[in-house]
């Protein structure tokens, strides 16, 4: 956790100067240093941001230094100086408090180490009290690991110096340390035999389902069986080996599918990667405000003042950091608004040219219909000229015959031409009744759907079938004009 923060400020009346403000936490106050614009320059700048903040060496220039009481409630800042990022101070201070607090906790914890290292280095055997005590001791200060009470550098120092005393007792209990490794031995033993059945019938094709549970259970004694280091490490290779045989067994070296997640184009990724860290966002501080129940919760329960003071310090630290989480939620909120307008139009001008396609498809049906009609209609015309001029050769052929036959075969030719003629003008009629029919009945097609469009115009109007409709009415109306 950073101790030293640099940014811009202003004193009084519209002065610009460079604030940076650096905890003290064994003393429990914040120097504030005050630069001036005339050596605030963008390089010093960023010196103090790359360097300064990092407790790396640099000549400062021409300055002043506020001295400032570290408080949960007064401000770091003098009332005449004023920023625009008020929510680095804040958690900057809310931050600091904890820091000063958690120091002083390892503080008191390396006091108790003390004391037990002078009990322990003034004995001559071993003393199960004194394993007992370091136990419980370390057993408290994992707790406050856990819980993030202190700093990583200050657990590792704890546990190092907890470590050392564990070995030199080790080395006073010896004697007793050989029994248990050769218990831990036979222990472990019992395990790798227990866990080569296992194997044995996984390979055997046994059911799998009775077989993990067992390894399950076993894997629970495991955890509650005391091992030399060794052992422990050879038991649980051999049972994590059989866990992934198993897993192995049930899907495959490749282990179980995954759905596959995405979708095309550059506006629809940035919609579900936003909707992916809104999520991420929303889960973060949900976290955080089951942390404050359960600090609020403890802070009930908890005996001692300086742990009670820790807990309001995470307090503080965590409202401070959801204020800033919510501030960008709001903003993803605001770009998902953004996205999803943009997302409705694209979605709009799709809908607009699938239905103007739509639209071309059916029109162009219509109109190759009418023209495979019209096509039939000429072909009918052509059979009949040739029925034309076949009736006129055998005409012409007649021409040469006796006179005798003349009336018979004027007659002839009148029936013939009178045949013809009605032959002709039956056939145009048909040719003609068709043309209309099609007409007709292409007409009283579309005049039904559109009847059938205004029936069902407000029970389908979101539907994608009245979209069909609607194309098929503009196609409609564009052939009969």
């Amino acid at each position: 956790m950073k101790t030293k923060i640099v940014l811009w400020g202003e004193r009084g009346e519209n002065e610009k100067v460079l604030l940076a403000l650096e905890l003290k936490e064994k003393e429990n106050k914040v120097l504030l240093y005050i630069f001036k614009l005339d050596v605030a320059t963008e390089d010093f700048y960023q010196s103090m941001m790359d360097k300064w903040k990092e407790d790396k060496a640099l000549d400062l220039p021409e300055h002043e230094i506020i001295e400032r009481p570290l408080s949960i409630s007064d401000s770091l800042l003098p009332e005449n100086i004023k920023v625009d990022r008020t929510d680095i101070v804040s958690r900057a201070q809310a931050e600091w408090h904890f820091v000063v607090l958690s120091s002083k906790l390892y503080e008191m914890y390396k006091g108790e180490l003390d004391e037990l290292k002078e009990k322990i280095e003034k004995v001559r055997q071993y003393d199960n009290a004194l394993w007992e005590e370091a136990k419980t001791f370390w057993t408290k200060v994992q707790n406050q690991v856990n819980e993030k009470n202190l700093f990583r550098e200050h657990s590792t120092i704890l546990k190092d110096r907890t470590n050392n005393i564990f070995e030199k007792l080790k080395d006073l209990r010896k004697e007793v340390q050989k029994e248990f490794e050769t218990q831990s031995a036979e222990i472990a033993q019992s395990f790798q035999n227990e866990i080569k059945e296992v194997q044995e019938r996984i390979s055997k094709g046994m059911g799998l389902k009775p077989l993990f549970e067992e390894l399950k259970k076993l894997q629970d004694k495991f955890y509650n069986t005391e091992f030399v280091k060794e052992h422990r490490k050879s038991v649980w290779d051999a049972l994590d080996a059989t866990f992934k045989s198993l897993k192995e067994k049930k899907f495959g070296e490749e282990g179980p599918n995954k759905p596959a997640f995405g979708k095309d184009g550059r506006l629809h990724s940035r919609f579900d990667g936003l909707l992916e860290a809104i999520k991420k966002m929303e889960i973060s501080i949900k976290k955080d405000r089951e942390e404050i129940a359960f600090q609020s919760k403890k802070i009930n329960e908890t005996d001692g003042q300086l742990e009670m003071q820790i807990r309001q310090a995470k307090l503080k630290m965590v409202e401070e950091r959801i204020k800033s989480k919510d501030e960008k939620l709001k903003d993803m909120y605001k770009t998902k608004t953004e996205l999803e307008a943009k997302l409705a139009s694209e979605k709009n001008r799709e809908h607009q040219m699938l239905k103007n396609a739509k639209k071309e498809e059916v029109k162009e049906t219509i109109k190759q219909k009418i023209a495979d009609e019209i096509k039939a209609a000429e072909t009918d015309r052509a059979e009949l000229s040739e029925q034309l001029e076949t009736k006129a050769s055998e005409i012409n052929e007649s021409k040469g015959k006796k006179g005798k036959k003349k009336e018979s075969i004027l007659t002839s030719i009148s029936n013939a031409v009178e045949e013809t003629i009605e032959n002709i003008s039956e056939t145009a009629e048909d040719i003609m009744d068709n043309v209309k029919a099609v007409a007709e009945v292409i007409e009283d097609k579309i005049e039904d759907a559109i009847d059938n469009l205004k029936k069902d115009e407000e029970e389908k109007k979101h539907s994608p079938e009245s979209e069909t409709n609607d194309v098929a009415t503009d196609a409609a109306e564009e052939i009969k004009s």
